[in-house]
């Protein structure tokens, strides 16, 4: 009866967002816009950073690269979405949807790492601000941004290899705009316990201990600030914190809302609504989130528009 209920799929049917022309229309140009504001507003943030030798320091170091993490994300979704909307083709190969998985899993992995990387520089330069220059050395950022690249690589490439050994029913409909996990194990047809098993637990490892790392940055921060005797110097370094702590808190309670329930608790409408918070709105928010609160990266901003009005 098994064998008789699977064949071999070549191709998958992404469903996208809506079954309505219409909304479809008005889903695919919101879509587009969101793009190219999170490329253009990204890479305005690499060019600032480039441009600039003040910028030249570890904070901005780890803000360009996910910068360069956040362009990758969502161009790893929303141009084939809107591709398939030009074509009105749905369809995308398996070898496709399983490349489309692993650099999902790779970039969201790497924006999970760089946000604790850049909670562990606050903690340093506010409760060490001395000893700055020496902790965080080029050869440390380096190697923070190499080992998060490798461990993140890795990740992706094991729950993308679990994918594959899986087999897959004759209904190859996935109820979202690109490949995900959960509803991919939703469409299999063999035993999906091992792949839910590693998502839960070494999933949950590569997501909770980055998280542990930024709370317990924050916890010594607030000790510290509140330690600061004057009111002005407390609201600067808050305030310092208060962008990264706005994008900490909407890229993990998505992640945590559509990964880290069991499998048969998921509805399609509810974990859509929650991965286009963190593969589009985040990436799209992070560049005005970061240089609206930052006097430092809008001078670069500004100095760069200057120059090329100039020229």
């Amino acid at each position: 009866m098994r064998g008789a209920n699977e064949s071999r799929v070549s191709e998958f049917l992404l469903l996208g967002l809506s079954k309505e022309p219409q909304q479809q229309h008005l889903l695919s140009v919101l879509f587009l816009t969101m793009y190219l504001a999170t490329v253009l507003g990204n890479l305005l943030i690499l060019l600032a950073i480039g441009v600039d030798s003040r910028l030249h320091v570890p904070m901005y170091f780890f803000l360009g690269n996910l910068s360069f993490t956040d362009i990758c994300f969502s161009s790893t979704t929303v141009p084939k979405m809107l591709a398939n909307h030009i074509l009105g083709t749905q369809t995308i190969s398996f070898s496709g949807c399983l490349t489309q998985m692993y650099f999902l899993f790779e970039l969201a992995d790497m924006d999970n790492f760089l946000l604790a990387v850049m909670a562990y520089d606050h903690f340093v330069a506010i409760c060490h601000p001395l000893r700055y220059s020496t902790k965080m050395t080029q050869q440390l950022c380096a190697l923070l941004v190499a080992g998060s690249w490798a461990i993140a690589s890795l990740h992706a490439l094991l729950h993308t290899l679990l994918m594959a050994q899986l087999s897959f029913c004759a209904d190859s409909a996935i109820p979202h705009y690109f490949c995900d996990v959960t509803p991919l194990l939703k469409l299999s047809c063999s035993d999906t316990h091992l792949n839910e098993m590693m998502i839960l637990t070494e999933g949950s490892l590569i997501m909770i201990a980055p998280f542990i790392c930024i709370l317990a940055s924050y916890v010594l921060i607030t000790c510290a600030v509140l330690r600061v005797p004057s009111t002005k110097g407390r609201w600067k370094a808050f305030s310092t914190c208060g962008s990264h702590l706005a994008v900490v808190s909407l890229f993990y309670g998505t992640i945590i809302a559509v990964y880290f329930n069991p499998l048969s608790s998921h509805s399609s409408e509810k974990d859509t609504a929650a991965t286009v918070m963190y593969t589009v709105v985040t990436p799209m928010l992070n560049p005005f989130i970061y240089s609206l609160r930052n006097r430092d990266l809008k001078g670069a901003l500004r100095k760069m528009m200057g120059r090329t009005r100039y020229s």
